[in-house]
């Protein structure tokens, strides 16, 4: 019907008159204006549809004074962020009849303001993305092309509404999830140093490094593109990180690239997290963990409010416009940690603690007997073997009140180099490597997290107390640590005193070190009295004493001298108590020895891994006002897998080095 108007197009003259209508009504109908009755407006729109009438967008922008179009001005569209984010804005405003210019600003934070106001003037509104312009610029700038909405800025006077991404807790749960994994060195690759992002990323990461204690983070410069990513690769592997936290997931695919050229496995090696979750991290290889933003939804929100702004406008500030978003309105979006395979536990074979040239052990064989040094590095101590570090001992002050602080080891290494402790893991945050954790002494938790209240199960209390260093000195040559700690109660008041040795020898015979932890712990004014959740009422959990935590491995076995599982040694007055881990193909065993009076063991590894004598297995312990009770522990760190004959040993053996050496003093 009607071949040469649908060829030609009509004219509103065309469709007034098919429609009985004038041209105004014409006009106003399409316009979308409500002061035409529903039937005309109907057969206006039929006879539209008819004749293929479309308006004139140039005539309706001089008609309405408005192009309902909006800019967007974002620093790179090369990146799948700044494409979502358009693509959600777009599919938000395609029902109201907006459409969208985009800018682009190549990353020249000088040329974002000339850009934005350029962009203004072609359209209604705009959304700006300006991570990398000045503050001072932006108060400068805004209200020049009002209305508008900030993407990722807050300009703080400025009553601009804003849609943020909450930078701080994308990285919390990233750094978070890495140390769950055992991760204490990071290495950040920064972003654009004038972008804000960066700025805040930053800063969450030097909080991590408050909340985690004994977290190193080195930063890199970097950047935010693939490129940049692949270029810092080498550095970033100096810093000899265990894992990277790259400023976004393009800077990560970049560091994912230039390691597999070069034959470094991730996670084996290193592990990678990126931010964003832009669509690619998941086929990256491997599969990318990120903190995921959901971009499109940055889109639809930033829209929305923009909508808003347009609409409050137009409507000329009459009673029944609607309100116009203020700076008040700003949207915060939570990112979501996303795991995938670029993550993983620390390499087994990766030494912590200080720098050495040796990577894979020791360079030098040692004299049988050879004592480990202790050194002291900043506030805590250093075992070491020439240049290798075999373990740390932390006084524990910066560990959170609820985890009961106190001096622990973490990390601890085999010879080869293998982590044989953990500290602040997912399942239990208040396990600190090793340590003297009691769960009760005269009802004050020295173990962390939650005690046990009969009739009520594990209760959350305000009855953490702490374990505090008074005086230290190395003695016997550097290979023991002499200390005095003070059990103080949550009122202040001290419960114990304790005298601490901590001796370190070497028993290269055997590939394997040994540490022997004695203490004495002294009553003071009154009896104390030292418990567990078994004895109020949870049987089995008799934990509490000398406790050391594990990593995880591939394969993990019990050794006692009369059991080989979990469920015999828990519980048994074996001397001995071999835990043996296998990686990969490397096995490595943690073998603990209670030379004088044997107390119960705990063991734990199906759920976790982790040992220790229990002080309070089934029954409770006194020591009386003035008395003391005396504690001892050797424990044999060893490349290799034990059988029952080598453990029992290997047990005497360690016992009697150190006692040869001087380092745990014969009773």
């Amino acid at each position: 019907m009607m071949p040469r108007l649908a060829k030609s197009g009509a004219t509103i003259a065309q469709v007034a008159e098919a429609a009985g209508v004038s041209r105004a009504t014409v006009s106003r109908v399409m316009n979308g204006r409500a002061t035409v009755a529903a039937d005309i407006a109907e057969r206006v729109r039929a006879a539209a549809v008819e004749l293929r009438y479309h308006p004139s967008t140039v005539a309706r922008s001089l008609s309405l004074g408005r192009t309902n179009s909006v800019a967007l001005v974002v620093p790179d569209l090369g990146n799948p962020m700044f494409q979502q984010i358009l693509r959600g804005a777009m599919s938000a405003a395609e029902p109201f009849g907006f459409r969208f210019l985009v800018a682009e600003t190549v990353e020249n934070a000088r040329a974002e303001a000339e850009i934005a106001l350029e962009a203004r003037l072609r359209c209604d509104a705009l959304i700006l993305a300006a991570p990398r312009s000045p503050e001072a610029v932006l108060h400068e700038l805004l209200p020049q092309v009002e209305p508008v909405v900030l993407i990722n800025r807050d300009v703080g006077r400025l009553d601009v509404p804003t849609v943020r991404v909450d930078y701080g807790a994308g990285i919390h749960s990233l750094v978070d999830h890495l140390v769950a994994l055992g991760h204490r060195e990071l290495a950040y690759a920064g972003g654009p140093r004038a972008s804000v992002s960066h700025g805040l990323r930053a800063r969450a990461l030097e909080e991590a490094r408050e909340r985690h204690p004994g977290l190193r983070v080195t930063t890199v410069a970097c950047g935010s593109t693939v490129d940049d990513g692949y270029r810092v690769t080498d550095e970033l592997i100096s810093s000899r990180a265990t894992a990277v936290v790259a400023f976004n997931d393009l800077v990560a695919f970049g560091l994912l690239a230039r390691l597999n050229e070069i034959g470094v496995d991730v996670p084996g090696d290193i592990s990678v997290v990126g931010f964003d979750d832009v669509e690619l991290a998941r086929f990256a290889h491997p599969p990318l963990t990120t903190a995921a933003v959901p971009q499109a939804d940055l889109g639809r929100r930033a829209w929305g409010l923009l909508h808003d702004l347009v609409a409050a406008r137009t409507s000329g500030g009459t009673a029944t416009a609607r309100r116009a978003p203020s700076a008040a309105d700003a949207r915060l979006v939570m990112p979501g940690l996303v795991v995938r395979s670029s993550t993983g536990p620390v390499p087994p074979a990766r030494r912590l603690g200080t720098a050495s040239s040796n990577r894979a052990g020791m360079l030098r064989t040692p004299a049988p007997g050879a004592p480990a040094t202790w050194t002291a590095a900043g506030d805590d101590w250093t075992l070491t073997l020439e240049d290798q570090p075999l373990a740390r001992y932390a006084r524990g002050t910066s560990m959170p009140g609820v985890h009961s602080p106190r001096p622990h080891l973490h990390p601890v290494h085999s010879l080869a180099g293998v982590a044989m402790t953990l500290t602040t893991p997912a399942d239990h945050r208040h396990h600190y490597g090793v340590s003297m954790a009691v769960p009760d002494v005269d009802g004050t938790t020295y173990w962390g997290g939650r005690t046990f209240v009969r009739d009520q199960g594990p209760t959350l209390l305000p009855n953490h107390g702490r374990q505090r260093v008074v005086a230290a000195e190395v003695v016997d040559h550097g290979a023991t640590l002499a200390h005095e700690v003070r059990w103080t109660d949550e009122r202040g008041r001290d419960q114990l005193v304790e005298r601490r040795r901590l001796s370190g020898v070497v028993l290269p015979e055997v590939d394997a070190w040994a540490l022997g932890w004695s203490g004495r712990l002294g009553a003071l004014g009154s009896d104390v009295v030292i418990g567990s959740p078994a004895t109020n009422g949870r049987p089995g959990a008799g934990y509490g004493g000398l406790f050391w935590r594990l990593p995880f491995a591939d394969e993990t076995v019990v050794l006692a001298a009369d059991a080989d599982a979990e469920d015999g040694a828990h519980g048994s007055r074996s001397p001995w108590l071999a835990i043996g881990r296998r990686t990969g193909d490397a096995w490595s065993t943690l073998l603990l020895v209670q030379p004088g009076e044997v107390d119960p063991w705990f063991v734990r590894v199906a759920d976790y891994v982790g040992a220790g004598p229990a002080l309070a297995w089934d029954a409770t312990r006194r020591i009386e006002a003035g008395g003391s009770l005396d504690l001892e522990l050797v424990a044999v760190v060893a490349d290799g897998r034990l059988d029952v004959r080598d453990a029992g040993d290997l047990a005497e053996f360690a016992v009697r080095r150190l006692r040869t050496a001087a380092a745990v003093p014969e009773e």
